[in-house]
């Protein structure tokens, strides 16, 4: 029984840490399930690639660890199984009743369409831009080029592609495109909408959940995730730098 319960409790923390929520969610989550089926947790650690807990009653203890895949950010899913874990927690459900509704939410939780982010990913890059001072010929350029930057991303996440060189290519095409529209549109602000157009790459999330972290008394995840959020601007602004001299534009 203790083997299920540590599985079915890796399971919520592995979720919930790979769709944006912080250790400290991460963790609660965990904690719930186990109280909800009856035993202690005497410790967990999680790690940027792997989630370990501790589950114990009485005199009898076990330790499992879980791999934990690509990071991301979805919150519908990260909240339906933050409201599982708070049901669970109330005693009244299985091992088994809990996998299964994790199976259920992965499966069925819903998700914006593809063209739909893209679109709104543009607009919001855009409006952005227009804060940061590019002028208006500037905006539907930096419009489109967010956009697109958006459905190459969503394109090349689906064919597992390196994340770093991900935010490379997406860069470069996204402000290429933005400074090239801008540009044919008479636009006096070109440089401003070639930054615009590559805001989509900023990690805000997990750069939250790093500051987070660290705030929370979880150091090392923290930093792991600073580092990461690092190396995505790094190659961000390598794919800028690239578009700039294509496009033969010298800051």
């Amino acid at each position: 029984m203790l083997e299920r319960i540590a599985h079915v409790a890796l399971e919520v923390g592995r979720i919930l840490s790979q769709n944006g929520a912080s250790v400290r969610i991460t963790d609660e989550g965990a904690r719930m399930i186990a109280a909800g089926l009856g035993v202690e947790v005497l410790g967990t650690r999680t790690g940027y690639a792997s989630f370990e807990i501790t589950v114990g009653t009485g005199r009898n203890t076990i330790t499992r660890m879980i791999q934990v895949g690509p990071h991301g950010v979805n919150h519908r899913l990260d909240f339906a199984v933050r409201q599982l874990a708070v049901r669970a927690s109330a005693g009244g459900m299985t091992p088994e009743e809990i996998e299964s509704e994790l199976a259920r939410l992965q499966r069925e939780t819903p998700r914006h369409p593809p063209w739909l982010v893209a679109v709104a990913t543009g607009a919001a890059c855009a409006a952005f831009g227009r804060l940061l001072g590019a002028d208006w010929p500037a905006f539907l350029p930096m419009l489109a080029a967010a956009g697109i930057g958006q459905g190459l991303r969503h394109l090349l996440i689906g064919r597992r592609l390196n994340v770093f060189v991900i935010a490379a290519i997406v860069g470069c095409v996204a402000a290429t495109l933005g400074g090239l529209g801008a540009r044919l549109a008479g636009s006096a602000t070109i440089e401003l909408a070639m930054m615009a157009s590559i805001l989509l790459l900023v990690p805000g999330v997990p750069s939250t959940n790093a500051q987070t972290d660290i705030m929370d008394g979880y150091p090392t995840m923290g930093s792991a995730r600073a580092v990461w959020v690092i190396m995505i601007m790094v190659f961000a602004v390598t794919g800028l730098w690239i578009a700039e001299f294509l496009l033969r534009i010298h800051p």
